[in-house]
C-alpha cells in the first residue's frame, strides 16, 4: 500500500479526503461542482494522477456513472455532489444502488457546522434525508476524523448486501488543517458457506425432480459466473436470471430459462410454480423477481434454497428449507469444490421442457408495420462484440430485448431495478469512461432519453463514444399501457412531442441515425461504430404496438370485455 500516506504533517481537510479516496483505491469519481466542496475538489486536482474526476451535467447523471462504475467493477462508485439542490438531485441514484445492491459512495458539500438548524442556505439533514435509501449516512464536522470514517464507509458500502453510503462534509471542516495518517482498506475475508450447508443442498437436489436455479445480485466476478455455469450445466440444471442480471448465466446455452422479473414469460412463471426446489444464488427474490411475491408459498410449500451474503435477507419474505449466508465469490468457490455429478440426473426431460418454453419465447412474431423490433434486435445481437456492454432504462420498450435477445457470459446488462427513468445514457458514459475499449449500447425509450439525454455532453468532454439507442413511439409507453387496460381509451399525461433526435446529437458533433425499416438497425449501428463518435440511433417504433405481446387495440378489447 504504498499510496498511503503515513506523513504526519498537516494537510487541510479537503486535501485529506482527496488522499483518503486514493488510498480506498478509488480511480474515477463523478461530479457536479459545488462552491461546498471547493477544498475538495483542489485535493482531487492534487490527485488528478490517481483519480479521474469526471465532469458531468446533472447530478442524477454523475451519480448514475459512479453506480454503474460500482456495478462493473465490484467497487465502490464514487460521485461529489453539492449541498441542497445537488442531493436532491443525487437521490435517485442511491436509490438505484440500494434496489440493485451496488456498492456506491456519494460525497455532499454541507454547510457550516456552526449554523446546523437555523436553516441555513440549501440546508438539508442528511441523516433523515437519505436514512431509508443509503446504508449508512454520516457527516464529518472534525478534519480529523476523516480516513476513519472514509474507510468505513467503503467499508460499508461492500460488506454483506452491497449498497450506497452517504458521506456529507461540513464546508469549514475541509479548510481545516490538522496532521493524521491515510487509512487504507481492511483485508477481510467474505462470508464463506459451511460444509454442512453445502453437503444439505447437494441431499436436497438429489430428491428433487424439477429444480431451478435463479441467480441474481451484484458483485458477481468473471470467474463467479464460469464455476456456476460449469455447476449448472454440469448437472443439466435450469437456469433463470433474477431482473435486469441476464448477462450472469450465457443465454445461448441449452440449460437457460429466461428472465423472472418485469414481463417475465407466462411459460416461465408456470414451470417456476411447477419447481420442485428453487436454487436461488445472490438474489434476494424480490417483488419483480417473485411476480408480485406470488410465485411461491411464502411458508415454504416450495423448497428454498437461498444463498446471499446478508443474513437479515433470508426468510424475510419466503422461508427457505436452507438459508446460506455467504457472499456469491465465496460461495462460487465452494461450489467449485463439491464432487462431480454421477451419471445423467433425472431432471433432464424438465430442464428441456423449461428450456422450450425459452425458445418458443424468444421466436419473433410477425408485428404488424415496416420495423419488426424483434427481429432487428436479434439481428443487431449477431453482430455485437462478445464483450459488450448494455446499459437499459426504464420502460415497456426494455422488455423487448429482456425476450428476443441472448446476453453471452462476458457481455454486461446494467438496468436499474427500481425502474428508475433516465437511469441508462448516463450510465453507458460511465461504462465507457470505465472500460474505453468496450462497445458500450445504451438502450432507453424517448421518455428516458430527455430526463438525462444532455449528459451525452459527458460523453464528448470525457473523450469517449457510447452508442444510444433511442426507442421513440412518441409516449410515456408503460404509464399508457396500464392506462388503456383501466381507461381504456381516455389517454390523459402521456403523450409525449420529442425532437429530431438525430439533429440533437448532430448539434454536438456526434454521429445520428435513423431507423424505421425492418434491415435498417444493424447498418446503422456499424456505422455508428464506425464513426468512433458519441451516437444517436432514434428507432421509430409502431406507438399502436404498446408491448411486445399487445397492441393497444387489444389492451381495449381486453378491458371491455371485464
Amino acid at each position: 500500500m504504498d499510496s498511503i500516506s503515513t506523513d504526519t504533517a498537516t494537510r487541510t481537510g479537503g486535501q485529506i479526503l482527496a488522499d483518503a479516496l486514493v488510498a480506498q483505491g478509488v480511480t474515477h469519481a463523478f461530479c457536479v461542482p459545488g462552491e461546498s466542496y471547493l477544498d475538495v475538489l483542489d485535493g482531487l486536482y492534487a490527485n488528478s494522477d490517481k483519480i479521474e474526476l469526471v465532469t458531468c451535467r446533472f447530478e442524477a447523471g454523475a451519480v448514475n456513472m459512479a453506480e454503474a462504475h460500482g456495478k462493473l467493477t465490484g467497487r465502490p462508485g464514487v460521485a461529489l455532489v453539492t449541498r441542497g439542490p445537488g442531493a436532491c438531485h443525487a437521490a435517485i441514484g442511491v436509490h438505484v444502488a440500494m434496489q440493485d445492491s451496488t456498492p456506491l459512495v456519494l460525497i455532499v458539500g454541507q454547510i457550516p457546522f456552526e449554523e446546523t438548524d437555523r436553516e441555513s442556505f440549501q440546508e438539508v439533514d442528511y441523516r433523515r434525508m437519505f436514512g431509508s435509501v443509503a446504508k449508512w449516512v454520516t457527516q464529518i464536522d472534525d478534519a480529523a476524523r476523516i480516513p476513519e470514517l472514509m474507510a468505513h464507509a467503503f467499508d460499508v458500502a461492500t460488506s454483506g448486501r452491497p449498497g450506497p453510503v452517504v458521506v456529507a462534509i461540513s464546508e469549514e471542516m475541509q479548510k481545516r488543517r490538522v496532521a493524521v495518517p491515510d487509512i487504507g482498506p481492511a483485508d477481510v475475508a467474505p462470508a464463506y458457506p459451511s460444509p454442512a450447508a453445502m453437503d444439505k443442498m447437494l441431499a436436497m437436489l438429489e430428491k428433487a425432480e424439477r429444480p431451478l436455479v435463479v441467480l441474481g445480485g451484484s458483485r458477481w466476478t468473471e470467474e463467479t459466473r464460469r464455476i456456476i455455469r460449469e455447476f449448472c450445466v454440469a448437472r443439466d440444471l435450469p437456469v433463470a436470471v433474477a431482473f435486469r442480471r441476464q448477462s450472469l448465466f450465457d443465454c445461448r446455452l441449452p440449460n437457460y430459462a429466461g428472465d423472472l422479473g418485469v414481463g417475465a414469460d407466462a411459460g416461465l412463471v408456470a414451470k417456476a410454480k411447477q419447481a420442485d426446489l428453487i436454487l436461488a444464488f445472490g438474489t434476494r427474490i424480490g417483488e419483480p423477481v417473485s411476480q408480485g411475491y406470488t410465485l411461491f408459498d411464502m411458508a415454504g410449500a416450495t423448497p428454498i434454497v437461498h444463498v446471499y451474503p446478508d443474513q437479515a435477507e433470508i426468510g424475510r419474505v419466503y422461508r427457505p428449507a436452507l438459508g446460506v449466508t455467504a457472499e456469491i465469490n465465496a460461495f462460487a468457490q465452494a461450489l467449485a469444490k463439491l464432487p462431480a455429478p454421477a451419471g445423467a440426473p433425472r431432471w433432464s426431460a424438465w430442464t428441456k421442457e423449461v428450456h422450450a418454453a425459452r425458445v418458443k419465447q424468444a421466436e419473433a412474431p410477425d408485428y404488424e408495420g415496416p420495423l419488426n423490433l424483434a427481429r432487428e434486435l436479434q439481428a443487431l445481437e449477431a453482430v455485437l462484440p462478445p464483450d459488450a456492454i448494455f446499459t437499459c432504462d426504464a420502460g415497456n420498450f426494455a422488455t423487448w430485448p429482456n425476450r428476443f435477445m441472448h446476453m453471452t457470459e462476458k457481455q454486461e446488462f446494467l438496468g436499474p431495478t427500481n425502474g428508475a427513468m433516465g437511469y441508462a445514457v448516463p450510465a453507458a458514459i460511465g461504462t465507457k469512461i470505465t472500460y474505453p475499449d468496450r462497445v458500450s449500447i445504451a438502450l432507453v425509450g424517448d421518455g428516458g432519453f430527455l430526463m438525462t439525454g444532455q449528459e451525452i455532453a459527458t460523453a464528448f468532454q470525457a473523450g469517449v463514444a457510447p452508442i444510444v439507442l433511442v426507442f421513440n413511439n412518441g409516449m410515456y409507453g408503460t404509464i399508457r399501457m396500464y392506462q388503456e387496460r383501466v381507461y381504456p381509451g381516455r389517454v390523459s399525461g402521456t403523450k409525449l412531442t420529442n425532437p429530431d433526435f438525430t439533429k440533437f446529437i448532430e448539434s454536438f458533433g456526434g454521429h445520428g441515425e435513423l431507423v424505421e425499416r425492418d434491415g435498417e438497425l444493424v447498418p446503422a449501428f456499424q456505422r455508428a461504430l464506425a464513426s468512433g463518435k458519441p451516437a444517436v440511433i432514434e428507432v421509430r417504433v409502431n406507438p399502436e404496438q404498446v408491448t411486445h405481446r399487445a397492441t393497444i387495440a387489444d389492451l381495449r378489447q381486453q378491458a371491455a370485455r371485464k
